[in-house]
């Protein structure tokens, strides 16, 4: 069955690549993705692979039943969404939305699983169970649709046993693929502050509480935390972006806004240091008799990697792939709103090499340049589909 699946990724490839650079070409934001999927349902109906659509919004669930008997259901996520980035890129496929760009890969996730699905459903002879495949919108925007398809009831009728995603990796060659068991990517919440003190002109000191310099002290504070926190055994991040006091060279203004974000790998840390956050504001606020409020927005929880899930999904890539092509990748402190559906069922998020230097793509994600290796797509679908094969399988 092996050779079979290589084969099927090599005899589509085209028509994967195909698929992504369209996809690529026709960007939308998150919980605005209708002609993607409305695309993705055309190739679905095609293929006559049933499926479900306009789940929390745009989402599409599909359900492939193999022919032989099994019970076991594998889910296999892929995104719908692109970012708010122009795109500088001078190929073929540049993004047609002036502004909007698949900068994070998901044009290559989706076509990977549609490809995967193509793959399994020629193949559905020769397995048992069910293929969940979901096509996800909104992985770029708080709340994550991972938890709105959650919320309407993605990981029931049929609960899948797992779940699998691949993300595009632009440090790794293409060809390869990487793997973590356990905690493998940081919580992600989003920091808005506002100071509040009294503005007026800036000739007259005596008659205004300016709010920019209760600002400045507020961050030195949180510096001092950033570093007491670099102290601690627990990977941890407090990073402010933006600042915004709109007065003028003889204006104070009333008040000052300060957005950031907060990340980390430890679900009880991570409410501790939301406590620590708000207590420094606090103490300032008073010290400066001033108002300052702290506005945490919750955002994706860690990303954990089932140790068991991942290490049966490594050695099947293993043996698809070569151990040669299939690498360990260390922690980082991005986020990925697949995290929701690893705290709900056991999860394997791995990473899809898509660099070549040779031909200078190099780019990291969320940036103008950013591009793949179309190569990497072949191994996508293939890997992916041997991994499902595997799970569907075992006993």
């Amino acid at each position: 069955m092996k050779t079979e699946v290589k084969h099927l990724a090599a005899q589509i490839q085209h028509e994967v690549v195909a698929f992504r650079r369209h996809i690529h070409s026709n960007p939308e934001l998150s919980n605005e993705e209708i002609k993607t999927a409305e695309f993705i349902s055309k190739k679905l109906t095609e293929w006559e692979i049933p499926y479900t659509a306009k789940i929390a919004g745009n989402g599409i669930c599909v359900l492939l039943k193999g022919e032989l008997e099994g019970e076991k259901v594998i889910a296999i996520r892929g995104e719908l969404d692109a970012l708010p980035i122009f795109e500088k890129n001078e190929v073929l496929y540049k993004s047609c939305n002036d502004g909007v760009m698949h900068a994070c890969g998901h044009d290559v996730h989706s076509a990977a699983l549609l490809g995967t699905l193509r793959i399994l459903q020629q193949l559905k002879s020769q397995w048992g169970g069910i293929i969940k495949a979901i096509f996800q919108p909104a992985e770029e925007k708080l709340p994550g649709g991972a938890s709105v398809m959650i919320a309407n009831g993605i990981l029931e009728n049929p609960k899948p046993d797992c779940i699998l995603a691949l993300h595009v990796f632009p440090t790794l060659e293409f060809g390869k693929v990487g793997f973590r068991e356990g905690q493998y990517m940081a919580s992600a919440d989003e920091i808005y502050i506002t100071v509040k003190g009294k503005g007026g002109h800036a000739a007259m000191p005596g008659e205004y509480n300016n709010p920019i310099f209760i600002a400045a002290r507020l961050l030195y504070a949180y510096e001092n935390l950033i570093e007491e926190l670099k102290t601690q055994s627990i990977p941890t991040v407090i990073a402010f972006g933006k600042i915004t006091g709109a007065g003028a060279t003889n204006v104070i203004p009333d008040e000052v806004k300060i957005e950031g974000t907060f990340r980390t790998m430890d679900e009880n840390w991570r409410k501790t240091i939301h406590e620590k956050l708000k207590s420094i504001a606090q103490k300032i606020a008073v010290e400066t008799s001033s108002t300052i409020e702290v506005k945490i927005e919750i955002g994706y929880p860690c990303l954990y990697n089932n140790p068991t899930l991942t290490t049966r999904s490594k050695m099947a890539a293993e043996d698809f792939l070569g151990k040669e092509n299939v690498v360990d990748i260390p922690l980082r402190m991005t986020s990925d709103d697949f995290a929701f559906y690893s705290h709900e069922i056991p999860g394997c998020y791995f990473r899809l090499g898509t660099r070549n230097e040779e031909r200078g793509i190099i780019s990291p994600v969320h940036t103008a340049t950013f591009d793949i290796e179309e190569k990497a797509l072949e191994t996508a679908t293939g890997t992916m589909a041997w991994i499902a094969l595997q799970l569907l399988n075992s006993k």
